[in-house]
């Protein structure tokens, strides 16, 4: 064979070579590279093959609501479509009062699942505990009920009674609770004195008026100090969270002093539309007297944003256990039928960078739960990561918490005081509060 034919039968084999290569590539590629505008073809497809040739004539707007639901339950677990009537119940729980039994609720492994009871509220007082699995409501099966049905199902007129029936771990058969529903009036807050000079307010959920409340229960207790406090305990211990707004009130009363560190909490989503910092207003704020906030894994949301804050900016002493981790926000989005959609649309950040999803909030000092939570089958305490879907974590890393043992509680030094003979982390945090002020006076 000649050179120049060699040559050219070379040439034609990398040709040949080359061709089989691309129509492997073009039999091998992702077949299904469909723009968005035919898939919602073959859903209308779909939608009309239906309303034309099932056995029975659907229900064309529950197959509609069911299309928006099964969207957004592809999302995360606090995405979800709200009716006008859910809608307008979330807004009146949100002032402060509804008709129902008191429980947050999530789901986890497909099952609807107590994330806290509500305190003082029918579902609190009948001993409904974190991490129960909601069986059936009345004679309701939930096995794939999304929260906003089922919380349909639970609210209600009051003195109209709800059957729960409930899978409880470590209970040998299911726990039934017959429950008298109730005007829900959630606390926002409670305050009093622990002993002379150290106050103590109780946050269980962040509402419309809790920065107002928050500002009313701090002047209530300096009067009650004589004048000035020597100490304050922020209890946030399974507070479920709220209105994002409200929290950023509570940590404004004692963050923006230092006109170069005022960033309580910034959000950040897709787009500057979605992203937003927090920032405390100046002028008057609280004395720097020593504070200690407690928190357990109940406690999430705005409840972490406070804590989170306050334990950035070394404006308070975090005590108790590692919180619920839930670090996301979710915002109305009106939609013409008189609904929204309660979509997440960020994540939150404390004033240092560090992402809450997922993670929570680590204490300073880890101090052990008085009744320890519910466990999962991990023998982990339930938190926003084992919901479904649970958005994953982002930013810095958490530090380790600082571990403690267990120990017996101390006798004699709150004698006078039920609650904190029988509430450990309490009674720790007063003596902390208690310790600094007498390492002042003897001036360390």
């Amino acid at each position: 064979m000649t050179k120049p034919r060699k040559i050219s039968l070379i040439l034609f084999m990398g040709a040949l070579a080359a061709c089989v290569v691309v129509l492997l590539f073009a039999r091998w590629r992702p077949l299904d590279t469909r723009p968005d505008s035919a898939y919602l073809a073959l859903l209308r497809e779909a939608y009309a093959a239906v309303i034309k040739n099932h056995v029975e004539k659907p229900d064309s707007k529950k197959m509609l609501q069911s299309m928006v639901d099964g969207m957004l339950a592809t999302l995360d677990p606090h995405s979800a479509y709200l009716p006008p009537e859910p809608l307008h119940e979330m807004e009146v729980q949100m002032s402060g009062a509804f008709g129902g039994v008191g429980i947050e609720l999530g789901v986890k492994d497909d099952k609807l699942t107590v994330i806290a009871p509500i305190e003082d509220t029918p579902a609190f007082r009948a001993g409904i505990q974190s991490d129960d699995h909601i069986w059936k409501i009345d004679n309701s099966l939930t096995r794939g009920m999304n929260i906003t049905a089922a919380v349909k199902l639970m609210r209600g007129e009051k003195g109209k009674p709800v059957t729960l029936t409930i899978v409880r771990n470590g209970s040998p058969k299911p726990l039934v609770f017959r429950l008298i529903r109730d005007i829900i009036k959630i606390k926002s807050l409670k305050a009093r004195m622990l002993e002379k000079g150290y106050g103590y307010i109780r946050i269980s959920q962040f509402q419309e008026r809790t920065g107002s409340e928050f500002k009313q229960a701090l002047a209530d207790l300096h009067a009650a100090a004589g004048g000035s406090l020597q100490g304050l305990v922020i209890d946030l211990r399974f507070n479920p969270g709220g209105l994002l707004e409200s929290s950023v009130a509570v940590a404004n009363c004692f963050i923006g002093d230092d006109i170069n560190n005022t960033v309580i909490v910034s959000i950040k989503g897709r787009g500057a539309h979605n992203s937003r910092v927090f920032n405390a207003t100046l002028g008057e704020k609280e004395p720097r007297y020593p504070m200690v906030v407690l928190i357990n894994g109940g406690s999430a949301s705005a409840a972490e944003i406070v804590a989170g804050a306050l334990q950035d900016h070394k404006r308070a002493i975090v005590m108790g256990r590692q919180s619920f981790g839930k670090g996301s926000v979710q915002s109305l989005i009106p939609l013409k039928d008189g609904g929204a959609l309660k979509l997440t649309t960020a994540r939150y950040y404390t004033p240092s960078g560090r992402s809450i999803q997922a993670r929570g909030i680590v204490p300073d000092v880890d101090v052990p739960n008085i009744t320890p939570l519910p466990a999962t089958e991990t023998g982990k305490e339930f938190k926003e990561k084992d919901l479904e879907r649970s958005l994953a974590s982002d930013g810095l890393q958490e530090p380790p918490p600082a571990k403690v043992p267990d120990a017996p509680a101390p006798h004699g030094a709150t004698a006078g005081d039920a609650d904190l003979r029988k509430d450990y982390q309490l009674r720790r945090a007063l003596e902390l509060l208690q310790s600094i002020a007498m390492l002042k006076e003897k001036g360390f």
